[in-house]
């Protein structure tokens, strides 16, 4: 079994028991950066779902999880986000995910989003490209800024979304509109669907991105952080390579990277 295969079948399943078992309103257990960052007992669930089936099939693996941490030291490494857009799941809103990316030696291979409410399971392999439902995704491609619409996130601090809601309020003069969807995850596939023209987000962490920006990487998109340098915490810009030098032009001077 490949590697992007067993990651779908474990992101359907973590799903599937997500979707049995949410309650009407799920209950907090924790708080991680600020007090508006939740933890529910569904998120620990499906991690561990999802790192024992891992196990059971993949004993020498290492794993990588948002509530679990770090296990193992395999060349081979599990990049696990067991629900990311946790407010959303919490609200019940539909725009949340189970994300599941594989490494080899440092390298994302395979990665799956599945965008559990809408029943929609993005999957990309390494040179393979990305795709849902059968089809081969591709990004939009040749259009201007000016009629782009762009996804974008925000942190949970007081300080950086001070300077988010700066930063935004420069750039919406000059695209179509903006889409803020809490989900890293599903924002990166939508741009590889072809659903928004691009996407920026400062704060990230490596379980938020590691699916996705391959899934959009291999939808033809440029997923980069600013001049040129690797995306991550500090920012991800993901586009279509005509749109992304646009988009990187205007946030550039905004010093998107600060925090007040």
């Amino acid at each position: 079994m490949t590697f992007a295969r067993m990651a779908e079948e474990i992101a359907a399943e973590a799903g599937e028991m997500l979707l049995a078992k949410r309650p009407a309103r799920p209950e907090i257990l924790a708080t991680k950066s600020s007090p508006t960052d939740v933890v529910t007992a569904l998120d620990r669930a499906s991690e561990r779902l999802i790192r024992d089936r891992i196990r059971a099939a993949r004993p020498d693996d290492a794993i990588l999880g948002e509530e679990g941490g770090q296990a193992g030291d395999g060349r081979v490494r599990w990049v696990v986000d067991p629900i990311d857009g946790t407010v959303n799941f919490l609200y019940g809103l539909p725009e949340w995910a189970v994300s599941v990316a594989v490494e080899v030696d440092g390298e994302v291979v395979a990665g799956v989003v599945n965008v559990v409410p809408r029943g929609e399971v993005f999957t990309a392999a390494r040179g393979e490209g990305a795709w849902l439902a059968g089809e081969r995704l591709r990004c939009n491609t040749g259009v201007p800024l000016d009629r782009a619409l762009i996804a974008t996130g925000f942190g949970y601090g007081a300080g950086r979304r001070r300077v988010q809601a700066e930063v935004l309020a420069h750039l919406l003069p000059h695209v179509r509109d903006i889409r803020r969807g809490g989900s890293a995850a599903s924002d990166l596939c939508s741009v590889a669907a072809g659903r928004v023209d691009g996407f920026y987000e400062r704060g990230l962490e490596y379980w938020d991105y590691a699916a996705g920006g391959l899934i959009a990487a291999e939808a033809g998109a440029v997923v980069e952080g600013l001049n040129g340098g690797p995306y991550g915490p500090e920012l991800t810009i993901c586009a279509a390579p005509g749109l992304f030098g646009e988009l990187h032009g205007l946030l550039a001077p905004l010093d998107p990277e600060r925090d007040s």
